[in-house]
C-alpha cells in the first residue's frame, strides 16, 4: 500500500512539474529570406529544407510597407502595423538635415512587445542584433544599432560585461567580433542558449541582406551568404539540443522582406526641384519633399495639411510621360492607411519595371540601377518572405498558403501564453496537432 502510495504521489510531482514548465521560443529572423531558399534545390540550405520536412512552413509571408528592416521586425515583436508600433522606416525623416539617424532605441516603439510581455510573465529573454532593441526590457541583449557604432552596442549591451564575457567564453578572448558575419551570431547565439537556457530569444541574421543589395537576387555572393545563414541555423539547433530544451522548444525561422532586382533608380526629388517645390541648394527650404527607401518613395509635405501641393504633386505625377510613368505606382492615402504606413505621410510611390528609388534632387530624374533593393508595396511574390516552424506536435509537412508578419507574433505569444491582446496576427493553434 506504501508502494502504491508513494509512486502516485511520484507521478503527481512529476506531472506538476511538466505542468510548471517553461517553454521555449527561439525566434530567427534571416534578413531578406525568400521561400525558394528553401523550396528550390539549387539553394545549399540543409538545415533549412531538414526543417520544411519536419515542421510548418509557409508558400510566402506578406511584409509590411515599406517592407524593410527595422518596421518589420517591430512589426514581429508587437504584432501590429507600423502607424501602430511608430517604427516606420529604417532611417528617421528629418525635415531639415540629413544626419543618418536611425530607429534603433526600444524606446521609440509605441506599442506593447513579446520582449516586455514575456518579462511580465517572469520569462527569461535574450536577443541578439535586433532592431530598435536598445534598452529593451531583456535579460541578455546585443542590439543592433546600425551604423552607431561599437561604443554605443557596447554601452547598450546588457548584462553590463556581457560583451567581455562572449570575448573570453566565445572567441578565446577575441577583441574584434564581426557583428555583421552570420555565424559570429549563431555562435554567440548558440552560448546563450546552452548557458542561459532562455524562455524566448530573437536573433537577426544579416549577411544574406547585404548580398542580395549588391547582387541581386542571384549569384555566388548570394548563395555563399544564404549558405552561411543555413550553417547558423544549424548551430542554433544544436545548441537548443545540447541545453535539453529540444522537447518543448518552437524554433521560428523567418525574415523581414524579400527582394528585387534594381535596373533603374528613379529620383522623383528631380521632378520636385524642377516643379520650384523644393530648393536644391538649401534642403530645409522645401514645400513638399520625397523620402526614398528603397523600392519605395514617401511624399512629405512641409505643412501636412496642404492639400494644395499635395494636388500639385499629384497632377505633376500623371503629366510625366509614359516613359518615366511605368517605373512607379501611386499609392494613395487610403492604402495607405490600410496597410497601416506612416500616418504623417501624404501619399507614396512604389517602383515597377525594376526600378528603385534615389536620392538625387538635380540632373536626370532616371539614371541605371545596379544590385537588388526592397521597400516595395507588400503585394507581390518577390517582395514576401518565408516562414518554418519546428515544434513538439507541429504538424510536419503542413504548408501555409500565405501569412502575415504579425501571424508569426502569435505563434510566439500563443506557444509562451503571453498577454499581448495587442497582437493582430492570426491563430497558430490550429498548426499543432495537439493541444500545446
Amino acid at each position: 500500500m506504501k508502494k502504491k502510495l508513494f509512486l502516485l504521489f511520484a507521478s503527481f510531482i512529476v506531472l506538476t512539474l511538466k505542468a510548471q514548465e517553461h517553454k521555449h521560443v527561439i525566434l530567427v529572423t534571416i534578413d531578406g529570406f525568400r521561400p525558394d531558399f528553401y523550396f528550390e534545390d539549387k539553394w545549399n540550405t540543409p538545415n533549412l529544407k531538414q526543417m520544411l520536412r519536419e515542421g510548418v512552413h509557409a508558400y510566402g509571408v506578406n511584409s509590411v510597407f515599406p517592407s524593410v528592416t527595422y518596421p518589420s521586425h517591430t512589426t514581429i515583436v508587437t504584432g501590429v502595423q507600423p502607424a501602430d508600433h511608430g517604427i516606420y522606416f529604417n532611417g528617421v525623416f528629418e525635415p531639415d538635415s540629413t544626419t543618418g539617424k536611425i530607429y534603433w532605441n526600444f524606446n521609440e516603439i509605441t506599442s506593447p512587445t513579446i520582449w516586455k510581455a514575456a518579462k511580465s510573465a517572469g520569462l527569461k529573454v535574450a536577443s541578439l542584433m535586433w532592431p530598435a532593441s536598445a534598452g529593451a526590457p531583456i535579460d541578455f541583449n546585443i542590439s543592433d544599432i546600425g551604423s552607431m557604432g561599437e561604443e554605443v552596442r557596447e554601452k547598450y549591451a546588457w548584462p553590463k560585461g556581457i560583451m567581455d564575457t562572449i570575448r573570453r567564453e566565445v572567441f578565446s578572448g577575441k577583441q574584434e567580433i564581426k557583428w555583421g558575419e552570420d555565424e559570429y551570431n549563431a555562435q554567440t547565439a548558440a552560448w546563450v542558449i546552452r548557458n542561459k537556457k532562455p524562455n524566448l530569444m530573437t536573433i537577426h541574421l544579416i549577411s544574406v541582406d547585404h548580398a542580395e543589395h549588391t547582387v541581386g537576387r542571384e549569384g555566388q555572393m548570394v548563395e555563399d551568404a544564404i549558405h552561411e545563414a543555413d550553417r547558423s541555423i544549424g548551430i542554433i539547433r544544436q545548441a537548443i539540443k545540447d541545453a535539453g530544451m529540444e522537447h518543448n522548444t518552437l524554433l521560428i525561422v523567418t525574415g523581414d522582406h524579400g527582394f528585387y532586382n534594381v535596373e533603374k533608380s528613379i529620383n522623383p526629388n528631380v521632378w520636385l526641384a524642377k516643379a520650384g517645390l523644393l530648393d536644391p541648394q538649401d534642403e530645409s527650404n522645401w514645400k513638399a519633399r520625397f523620402f526614398q527607401v528603397g523600392g519605395a518613395a514617401f511624399l512629405f509635405l512641409r505643412d501636412e495639411h496642404d492639400q494644395q501641393t499635395k494636388k500639385q504633386v499629384l497632377k505633376m505625377l500623371k503629366s510625366l510621360p509614359s516613359e518615366e510613368k511605368k517605373y512607379f505606382r501611386i499609392v494613395d492615402a487610403a492604402q495607405m492607411k490600410e496597410i497601416g504606413a506612416n500616418p504623417h505621410v501624404s501619399f507614396a510611390l512604389s517602383g515597377l519595371s525594376g526600378a528603385a528609388f534615389g536620392k538625387e534632387v538635380t540632373g536626370e530624374a532616371i539614371l541605371s540601377g545596379e544590385g537588388g533593393t526592397h521597400g516595395y508595396f507588400p503585394n507581390t511574390r518577390n517582395i514576401q518572405t518565408g516562414f518554418i516552424a519546428i515544434a513538439p506536435n507541429i504538424k510536419k509537412g503542413l504548408e501555409i498558403k500565405q501569412l502575415d508578419l504579425r501571424d508569426v507574433t502569435v505563434f510566439v505569444k500563443e506557444y509562451l501564453n503571453l498577454d499581448l491582446p495587442t497582437a493582430r496576427g492570426r491563430s497558430s493553434v490550429k498548426y499543432y496537432n495537439a493541444v500545446n
